[in-house]
């Protein structure tokens, strides 16, 4: 009898116990994942090698979680705490414990983006991620020219610039393979380099509208074994694209020899002169036909094309007085 007693006492005492604590982790549970302490949406930053123990403490003290020790074991207990990744965070207002732990582990949630522009040159695109804030390690060795995608980049705070600068090298790595496969048979370029050179020339020429146009003038002219004759070579050739020249060519410079100048050498220059976009690539791969081996400016944006040298000329007449009646109404 009396040990049946006691057997019944432990069985009442396992059975309130486990009432106890099932109420216990229900509360648990429940103050987890209710509204959190924030008034406003509050950016918090996870350094890179952070322990989640000093991001706990440091949340609490910043008010997005009001129970640190319960916030430590919810993170233990849910392998959030083991899953902390660096980046910049934005909690909103009301976020709960299992909120806050949840997007911890994914990774930041704020995003900033950069854009780097068809025809910008590896300089200038290197300039400008060197100046974003938000961004580590400041790249003092350029990239090769035209090896950079144009597009606009999302980075969270923290990243590196190496990173940013990767991911553009492997998306033009990608699009330059791409076209090339898609190439036209009897396209003069030998290798995938020249498609890129190409390429940035048309992309520094003309407009979007008129990459196919403007490369079918260049390969003709390279079927044709005519030099080039393209001013944005010229101005690489002086400038090596570290900035733009600001003022218009001078007749010396047009004549002054430097591997960048297409009035001088045959063929193409030895490297990009910019970064080209797909457009221009696909440009360079698949011109439209056309008999056209010249083309100037015609004041609208465009230009206008010329199969002939004589009637070349007359459109660069037209261009010319363009020109003058602008300058003499500004």
């Amino acid at each position: 009898m009396k040990m049946r007693n006691i057997a019944a006492n432990m069985m009442t005492i396992l059975i309130v116990g486990g009432i106890v604590l099932t109420g216990v982790i229900g509360l648990a549970r429940q103050q987890v994942t209710s509204p959190g302490p924030l008034t406003e949406p509050l950016r918090y930053s996870v350094e890179r090698g952070a322990r989640f123990d000093a991001v706990a403490e440091e949340l609490a003290e910043q008010g997005v979680v009001e129970n640190l020790m319960l916030f430590r074991l919810a993170g233990r207990y849910g392998g959030q705490a083991n899953q902390l990744k660096f980046g910049e965070y934005e909690f909103a207002a009301g976020a709960s414990m299992q909120d806050v732990l949840d997007r911890l582990a994914k990774g930041g949630n704020v995003n900033y983006s950069v854009t780097i522009p068809p025809g910008m040159t590896v300089s200038m695109a290197i300039d400008r991620l060197n100046s974003l804030e938000p961004l580590k390690g400041e790249i003092t060795q350029l990239p090769p020219e035209g090896s950079l995608f144009p597009d606009t980049w999302a980075y969270q705070r923290g990243g590196t610039r190496a990173a940013v600068i990767e991911r553009m090298q492997t998306k033009m790595r990608e699009a330059v393979d791409e076209v090339w496969e898609t190439r036209a048979p009897d396209n003069p370029l030998e290798t995938k380099e020249q498609l890129v050179i190409l390429a940035s020339i048309i992309e520094k020429e003309t407009t979007p509208r008129e990459h196919k146009k403007v490369a079918s003038v260049f390969i003709n002219r390279l079927n044709k074994g005519m030099k080039l004759q393209t001013d944005p070579t010229v101005i690489y050739g002086i400038t090596l694209g570290q900035a733009p020249l600001g003022r218009g060519l001078r007749r010396s410079e047009l004549a002054a020899p430097t591997p960048y100048n297409t009035y001088v050498i045959q063929g193409l220059p030895p490297t990009p002169i910019a970064n080209p976009s797909r457009e221009s690539l696909e440009a360079a791969a698949n011109p439209v036909e056309t008999p056209y081996l010249y083309f100037v400016a015609d004041g609208t944006g465009g230009h206008a094309f010329a199969e002939t040298l004589s009637e070349h000329n007359r459109n660069v007449a037209v261009w010319r007085r363009i020109e003058r009646e602008r300058q003499a109404n500004q």
